[in-house]
């Protein structure tokens, strides 16, 4: 995909409609428990003393929040960057609400921009196509600064609204790992911290943050649950969450046994490869087949529900195809199964 990049370092100092910002002599930071524990959780996923961070800041709590901490901890090693999307009207003024809070605490920031990715396929919604144009610019924009790592504002009230929406959607055990910690270049070092307490610092600190109205918007799956969620006191954050942290590594141990499984019962004879299923589990056996399918063909899309059947299909004894991908069974008698996969023969018009 190709993204287009530009961004700014201007802030609007006229802007209305929101609470003045305290002046630059007068900046409040957040209290140093708050830090501590901050630094703490930044310590696990990064190495403190060397990084420089990217702070993601859309001018929500969350997210100031997290540029508050961050920048407490890190000092000149923090920066920030909004993504204006152009999708409401509102987002160049909070884009400048953000520029211009960074400008009174001295903390580097630039607005990105660039045209939403074109719609393609069944998963091009919005919100989709949105966070594809986000994160393209800002790990883009992180190569630019010389960034190590980018920081995103996901807290535990947002594993808790994710892991429910995986649940009602019948997910596997990598869908309920939720919001993982780190990924790639990208950290999420809020998972263990609630909404309230991040709405909180930012109030001490005498902020008036933005409203996103999307997130009370009830066109979208997210903003209903999180109105179901509000005062539910059931479901306890805190367990969901290390919940959610042993799923992840559950996560990250199927995929480390399937890595090591497709080098050893695995063949490669030309354009073809072998899998010897012996008694693998049926989840260690769905990843390894994944594996020989992007062996065989690097681009092809593979949708959870798709892989299932084709898997299920070869467990049968049948044939099975995904993209042009085929996949059959060779019974070679005291050897066991063998599932062979190669590209299918191009079909001929006419």
């Amino acid at each position: 995909m190709s993204i287009a990049i530009g961004w700014r370092r201007a802030w609007s100092p006229t802007w209305q409609g929101r609470a003045p910002l305290p002046n630059a002599a007068d900046t409040l930071t957040p209290d140093a428990g708050a830090v501590a524990r901050f630094r703490g959780d930044l310590a696990r996923l990064v190495e403190i003393d060397d990084v420089r961070l990217l702070v993601a800041v859309s001018g929500g709590p969350d997210s100031v929040a997290l540029l508050l901490l961050a920048h407490a901890v890190l000092v000149d090693r923090c920066y920030a960057a909004t993504v204006d999307h152009g999708i409401r009207s509102a987002s160049a003024d909070e884009a400048a609400f953000v520029a211009r809070l960074c400008a009174d605490r001295g903390i580097r920031h630039d607005i990105l921009t660039g045209p939403l990715p074109a719609r393609v396929g069944r998963t091009a919604n919005l919100s989709a196509r949105a966070r594809a144009l986000r994160y393209g610019l800002l790990e883009r924009h992180m190569t630019c600064i010389g960034a190590d790592r980018l920081a995103t504002g996901h807290h535990a009230d947002d594993q808790r609204e994710t892991l429910v929406m995986r649940l009602n959607r019948g997910s596997g055990v990598a869908g309920l790992a939720g919001i993982r910690a780190s990924g790639g270049r990208i950290v999420r070092p809020l998972l263990s911290w609630r909404r309230d307490d991040l709405a909180a610092i930012v109030h001490g600190c005498r902020i008036a943050a933005v409203d996103d109205p999307s997130n009370v918007d009830h066109r979208y799956d997210r903003a209903r649950l999180r109105k179901a969620l509000r005062d539910d006191t059931l479901l306890d954050v805190a367990g969901l969450v290390s919940s959610a942290g042993a799923l992840a590594d559950a996560d990250d141990a199927l995929g480390w046994t399937a890595r090591q499984l497709f080098e050893s019962d695995c063949s490669r004879d030309g354009q073809s490869i072998g899998f010897d299923i012996g008694n693998t589990p049926f989840e260690l056996r769905r990843r390894v087949v994944e594996r020989c399918l992007r062996a065989i063909d690097s681009g092809i899309e593979i949708r959870g529900e798709a892989l299932v059947r084709f898997v299920r299909l070869l467990e049968s004894g049948r044939p099975a195809m995904l993209g042009v991908v085929k996949g059959s069974v060779v019974d070679r008698g005291n050897a066991g199964i063998h599932w062979l996969f190669t590209l299918a023969p191009v079909r001929r018009g006419g």
